[in-house]
């Protein structure tokens, strides 16, 4: 007997581009404050503004609104890409500061260059600037400035707006009390909310099949090592 699977065919790997339009925000009570944030540009607290979040928060969504409304210039804060020049002329974009590392110096720069030319700068990170390895003590200076704003850990409502939101930019429709079903079985993680959506695609066009409860419980329990999922 051939085994499931060898019997199912891999579905090509396409990819699926989130809607990060203003309407396309989710909002809860884990992500108000930093959508308040980002609405309320240019009468920012600070001229620095940092977004700290988990994986899959909607830091890089929120950054994209800014951009947007901000006209703003995504840059690297490393020597030799032109950041510190580019904070001269306006609004900048640094994304992900904690994970994709950072010269000081030139982060120093910039932001030394927004405050003196009136511009704003939006940093996000999964981690508090406080918890960055930072060595230069003006720039840790520098960045207890800065108006940090927190998105919470995900509570049942956003998580089902995540998933809702997953599976539309796939354009699919997946019925309301699955995604009840789904949020009460899974990780508390946004992170978690995307891997499902992923694993849960790939399978139903795998078998040809709508996305169900019982190919939901299938993926929920191989996400928490077969553990029984369906009580």
């Amino acid at each position: 007997m051939t085994s499931r699977k060898t019997a199912e065919q891999l579905p090509l790997a396409f990819r699926h581009d989130p809607a990060t339009g203003r309407d396309d925000l989710l909002v809860a009570e884990p992500v108000n404050a930093a959508v308040a944030m980002i609405d309320a540009w240019p009468q920012w607290p600070a001229p620095v503004v940092i977004i700290a979040g988990p994986v899959g928060s909607g830091k890089s969504h929120l950054a994209a609104i800014w951009r947007e409304k901000a006209g703003a210039v995504t840059v690297v804060a490393k020597a030799g890409t032109g950041a510190e020049a580019a904070a001269e002329h306006g609004p900048v974009l640094i994304e992900d500061a904690d994970r994709n590392g950072f010269d000081e110096r030139t982060l120093f720069h910039i932001i030394n260059n927004v405050r003196q030319h009136g511009h704003t700068l939006l940093i996000t990170s999964r981690l508090w600037p406080m918890s960055w390895q930072v060595d230069l003590p003006d720039l840790r200076s520098r960045l207890k400035a800065a108006t940090v704003v927190e998105i919470g850990e995900p509570d049942d409502e956003l998580l089902s707006q995540v998933i809702v939101k997953l599976f539309a930019d796939r354009q699919l429709f997946v019925d309301e009390k699955l995604v009840a079903y789904m949020v009460a079985r899974m990780e508390r993680s946004l992170e978690a909310a995307q891997t499902l959506v992923e694993r849960l695609d790939r399978l139903a066009l795998a078998r040809g099949s709508r996305i169900t409860r019982s190919l939901a419980q299938e993926v929920l329990g191989e996400m928490v090592g077969g553990e029984e999922t369906s009580s």
